[in-house]
């Protein structure tokens, strides 16, 4: 998979969403539909740079390949998870749709805790020289 390219353009996305937000939707939605809209945006775009940030640890080697792919994949879901539920329910105003955005926390939170073992496992593996 090239995490990279993926990477790029789900930011893309992200300035593309941000801006159709702030110009498109900033009549339409309420206060709060408006800040969860933000807040999609914001947890998009973090975690978009988080995948960048991951591919680039994979091509350095500084965690493996297997734990990177696990973590990008678990990355892409949150965001698909997380900020699409809330896209969703800011324009929707179906509450429900927050139901389900905890399991894209969750996908991010344990993208996260791949990346902290792989890198301890990676320095520990390379005499601590990491």
């Amino acid at each position: 998979m090239n995490w990279t390219a993926i990477a790029a353009v789900e930011l893309a996305l992200g300035v593309g969403l941000g801006a159709f937000g702030a110009h498109g939707l900033r009549d339409r939605l309420s206060a709060y539909s408006m800040a969860l809209w933000e807040k999609a945006v914001f947890y998009h775009f973090v975690h978009g740079l988080g995948l960048l940030l991951v591919s680039l640890l994979m091509s350095t080697k500084n965690i493996s390949r297997r734990a990177g792919e696990w973590a990008c994949w678990l990355l892409v879901a949150g965001v698909l998870i997380f900020s699409g539920s809330l896209y969703l329910l800011a324009v929707s105003g179906v509450r429900t749709l927050g139901a389900i955005t905890p399991l894209g926390g969750i996908a991010f939170i344990a993208a996260w805790v791949v990346v902290a073992v792989a890198a301890i496992s990676s320095a520990s593996g390379s005499s601590g020289s990491r």
